[in-house]
């Protein structure tokens, strides 16, 4: 390079550090014969002087997020200079569309136009008109609504609640507990909700208490799945075996209403405060609703003590006796009522 270009690149270098835009340094372009020996020694892919020039003069605000032109400027600026620049206007809402950060926006759908902080090319009138556009688009299609409980059979009930999570406790529980026996049974039993023994194998009224209900079903000629269906109000065991709340109960109900419709009882008998509040819609007490016959679903309800609690009371046995003495005078007298159909629960 010649004395003249070296000269010539100086006097460029200093009128950039004095220019006065504090975000972009004017460059002087050089004229006459020093300007002409300069493109000489350009090498062949370089642009001339003042296209180049040009283009380093371009306005910031025209600059995108890629571009360090700002940034380099403000180092020739002087101290002075970068402290008396004004502050960026407050931001508008189409300004705050197009500089969107990539984190706001779903994976798939980054706009090619916006840069990976979410800025546009400098046109927030046109950034926001084209993020409006995705923001606008229609949605993936939703998957298709489940059929309706009151809809399903045996096994598509058995399958819905094995993966039921309507309620918080799907979360804790080893599996649901559905119910055993006859499914065309005519006697229904129905507990509160699953123990721990339950939750473990699946299946109700199981341990101490399960064999205490066997003893009562041989006492009144019935057998664990012979004509008799067990099942429980909840299908889930709520944590340390604590009373369900309402919203567990809603979520289960139509389970349990589905099932007595499948199954079209003669007689249901309801083992447990719980299961008579929740069942019969009271809050009365075990006590008041006991020795009377109540009805669910159109079919007829007897109320007894559960068979966990007949463990730690055993005196209240004679009177639990009484209570499925009165369920089989029931069902006989259903029985006579409707000798060769089984009464329809829906």
């Amino acid at each position: 390079m010649s004395n003249d270009a070296v000269a010539n690149a100086a006097n460029m270098v200093q009128a950039a550090a004095s220019a006065d835009d504090g975000d972009v340094a004017t460059l002087v372009e050089p004229s006459g014969a020093q300007g002409a020996a300069h493109a000489e020694e350009l090498p062949p892919w370089d642009v001339t002087p003042s296209a180049g020039l040009a283009a380093a003069t371009r306005p910031a605000a025209r600059a995108s997020a890629f571009d360090d032109a700002p940034a380099t400027s403000a180092r020739f600026a002087a101290p002075a200079q970068r402290e008396a620049h004004p502050a960026p206007a407050a931001a508008t809402p189409a300004t705050r569309d197009s500089n969107r950060r990539v984190s706001d926006m779903p994976p798939d759908d980054i706009p090619m136009w916006l840069d990976s902080e979410g800025n546009g090319d400098g046109d927030a009138a046109a950034d926001a008109a084209l993020w409006s556009i995705v923001r606008d688009a229609d949605p993936a299609p939703s998957r298709p609504a489940l059929p309706g409980v009151e809809t399903l059979d045996w096994d598509a009930l058995t399958e819905r609640v094995a993966n039921c999570r309507l309620c918080g406790l799907c979360e804790k529980r080893t599996q649901t507990v559905f119910g055993v026996g006859d499914r065309e049974a005519d006697w229904l039993l129905v507990g509160e909700a699953p123990g721990q023994q339950e939750d473990l194998q699946g299946e109700p009224f199981v341990g101490q208490a399960g064999k205490l209900l066997d003893n009562m079903l041989r006492a009144s000629a019935l057998a664990r799945g012979e004509n008799v269906y067990i099942a429980n109000v909840l299908k889930c065991r709520p944590p340390n075996n604590r009373d369900p709340e309402a919203d567990e109960v809603a979520s289960c109900e139509p389970y349990l209403k589905r099932q007595v419709a499948l199954l079209k009882p003669r007689v249901i008998v309801v083992m447990g405060r719980f299961a008579a509040q929740s069942i019969l819609r009271t809050q009365a007490s075990i006590a008041s609703l006991r020795g009377r016959v109540h009805e669910y679903e159109g079919v007829p309800v007897i109320v007894t003590y559960h068979p966990a609690y007949l463990l730690r009371s055993l005196p209240d046995k004679a009177k639990a006796w009484t209570d499925w003495c009165l369920a089989r005078a029931t069902y006989e007298a259903v029985c006579e009522t409707t000798p060769d159909n089984k009464p329809t629960a829906n």
